[in-house]
C-alpha cells in the first residue's frame, strides 16, 4: 500500500465526510493546492454507465469559459493548401505524409493532434501509437474537421476533449488552482452542462453517482451533486 506523505495527511485532515457546496469545494481545492508547481483543478465523476455497451459510451468535448490555463500545442494532418491554412491559423506542427512518418519515429510533440477526413486512412496506421495516448483523432472530439481554422482556435482557447474511462468514470482538468474558486466554478458548471447535455441513450436509472474534485497533488473533495446541477449559469458567472 502506498505511503501518505505528511503533507498529504495534513491536507486530509482539512477536508470533512461530506459532499460539499461546489463554490465551497473549489475554494478548499485552491487552498489544499499547496505544491511547488502550477498545480491544475481536476473532476472525477462517476457516472450510472457501462462503457462495455456501445449504447452507454460516452466521448465528447467540452468548452471551458475560462481556459484551462495551459498552452496547448495543436498538431495538423492535412494536405495542399490545408497545411498552409493550418500553420496560418495558428497550428504547432502541420504537414501530410511527412509528419505521419515523423510520428511513427515517435515524435509527439504535441498535446492534440487534428486530421482532415481525407487524411484519416492514413492517421489510421498510427492507431496503437496514438490510441493509448488518447491523441487519436475523433469525429466525435471535434478532431477530424476540415474547418482548420475554427476548430485550432476553439482548442487553444480551451476546448477539450473527454470521455468515460470502462469503469464509467470520466477524468477531466478543468483550470489551475491558480484560477478564482469563481472562474472554476464556471468551467465546472460547463462540464457538468455537457455531460448532462450527451447523456448515452443507453444510461438507465441514476446517471449521476459521485463528483469529486481536487488540485493535482492535493486531497478528494466530494461535491454536492445537486447543487452543482441546480445552479444556474448566471449565478456560477
Amino acid at each position: 500500500m502506498a505511503k501518505v506523505s505528511r503533507r498529504l495527511q495534513e491536507l486530509q485532515g482539512k477536508v470533512e465526510d461530506r459532499a460539499y457546496d461546489p463554490l465551497e469545494a473549489l475554494s478548499l481545492l485552491k487552498e489544499t493546492a499547496t505544491a511547488k508547481f502550477a498545480e491544475s483543478a481536476e473532476a472525477h465523476i462517476r457516472l450510472g454507465i457501462d462503457p462495455k455497451y456501445t449504447d452507454q459510451q460516452l466521448r465528447t468535448t467540452v468548452a471551458l469559459p475560462k481556459g484551462t490555463g495551459q498552452t496547448v500545442r495543436v498538431a495538423v494532418i492535412a494536405r495542399g493548401e490545408k497545411v498552409t491554412e493550418a500553420t496560418n491559423a495558428g497550428a504547432d506542427l502541420a504537414g501530410s505524409e511527412e509528419l505521419i512518418a515523423e510520428i511513427q519515429k515517435g515524435v509527439l510533440d504535441f498535446d492534440l493532434l487534428i486530421a482532415t477526413p481525407d487524411m484519416m486512412p492514413q492517421v489510421a496506421k498510427l492507431g496503437k501509437l496514438l490510441g493509448p495516448r488518447g491523441l487519436m483523432p475523433s469525429p466525435k472530439g471535434g478532431t477530424v474537421t476540415f474547418d482548420l481554422p475554427q476548430a485550432i482556435a476553439e482548442f487553444k482557447a480551451g476546448k477539450l476533449e473527454f470521455r468515460a474511462d470502462k469503469t464509467g468514470i470520466v477524468h477531466v482538468m478543468f483550470g489551475k488552482a491558480a484560477f478564482s474558486a469563481e472562474d472554476l466554478l464556471v468551467n465546472l458548471k460547463a462540464l457538468q452542462e455537457t455531460i448532462d447535455r450527451n447523456r448515452p441513450s443507453g444510461a438507465k436509472g441514476r446517471y449521476w453517482r459521485s463528483v469529486y474534485v481536487a488540485s493535482t497533488m492535493g486531497p478528494s473533495i466530494e461535491v454536492d451533486i445537486s447543487s452543482l446541477r441546480d445552479l444556474k449559469l448566471g449565478e456560477a458567472a
